[in-house]
């Protein structure tokens, strides 16, 4: 099969397209990293437009988005709210055209109204909705991130072990979410591309562990993967604000696609498996 996987370069795409190449299928990336030719912020766009025209299956995951650090500073800026807008715009565009089959990346958080980057998910859910494609709501999905002005809790957390000794904490850590590992979200993806026409625009396909941990637990753990390191004595310093947003009582996984995939991974694990390959590019300084 030819798949199309936008944002090629983003934390879950770039596992998406490792895994579904060792799967033996024909896959082409798009990502801004690798040159102007891949923005997709950019109408006309033949190079882009060819890529979608000649796809069996599209995944759509780009987006300017990072961790909470990052959503916290940029999500209230404009070019925050244009660079998604007009990624949207041109990208359905071209999949009404061709009429190609995809999957749209949202979130968990396109309820929530008082999020900027809520209310873009939203909006790329109500698109995909009428283009008859499917949405897939992702919970914390973590693993390797390229961009590391963009990372995530764990990876950032792990980063600033290494570099700083230390890691602080936006939050007192007491709030809950549900992390999955990468390479268990890319076995989602496949499972509802093979599975395309079982699924329904409507169908509420939460791709997430279904485990809670609070961010403060996470950090232990992390904590623990140092303590294994003889000259690592890595300290949690932790904040004093709640963190509402990823407790609102809107947000439960809903756990319908139980009955087509179920998450492999657990916690400890996965983020021992993020520690040791970051830890590579330590190990010698």
């Amino acid at each position: 099969m030819n798949i199309a996987i936008l944002g090629s370069a983003g934390q879950i795409g770039a596992y998406l397209e490792e895994y579904l190449k060792e799967k033996g299928h024909d896959v082409i990336g798009v990502d801004i990293v690798e040159g102007p030719q891949n923005d997709l912020r950019v109408t006309p766009n033949t190079y882009v437009e060819s890529i979608i025209k000649n796809a069996d299956f599209v995944f759509f995951l780009s987006f300017d988005v990072g961790g909470s650090r990052y959503l916290k500073k940029y999500q209230h800026t404009f070019q925050f709210i244009n660079n998604n807008t007009r990624m949207m715009a041109n990208t359905f565009a071209l999949l009404e055209k061709y009429r190609k089959r995809f999957v749209f990346a949202s979130s968990q958080m396109s309820n929530m109204s008082y999020s900027p980057y809520g209310v873009m998910k939203r909006v790329g859910e109500l698109h995909t909705t009428a283009l008859n494609g499917l949405i897939v709501k992702f919970w914390n999905v973590y693993g390797i991130e390229k961009d590391m002005e963009k990372a995530h809790v764990i990876t950032d957390f792990i980063r600033k072990g290494f570099e700083e000794g230390e890691f602080e904490m936006m939050t007192d850590g007491t709030e809950e979410r549900q992390f999955l590992y990468a390479e268990d979200c890319c076995e989602a993806l496949e499972t509802v591309m093979e599975n395309f026409t079982d699924f329904k625009p409507e169908d509420p396909l939460h791709i997430t562990s279904f485990h809670s941990n609070t961010v403060r637990e996470i950090a232990n753990i992390i904590q623990g993967c140092f303590g294994l390191i003889d000259k690592y004595d890595v300290k949690i310093n932790s904040g004093l604000a709640k963190d509402s947003v990823q407790m609102d009582k809107r947000n439960e996984a809903d756990n319908y696609i139980l009955n087509w995939w179920v998450p492999k991974t657990t916690i400890d694990v996965g983020i021992r498996k993020v520690f040791n390959e970051m830890k590579k590019d330590y190990e010698n300084i």
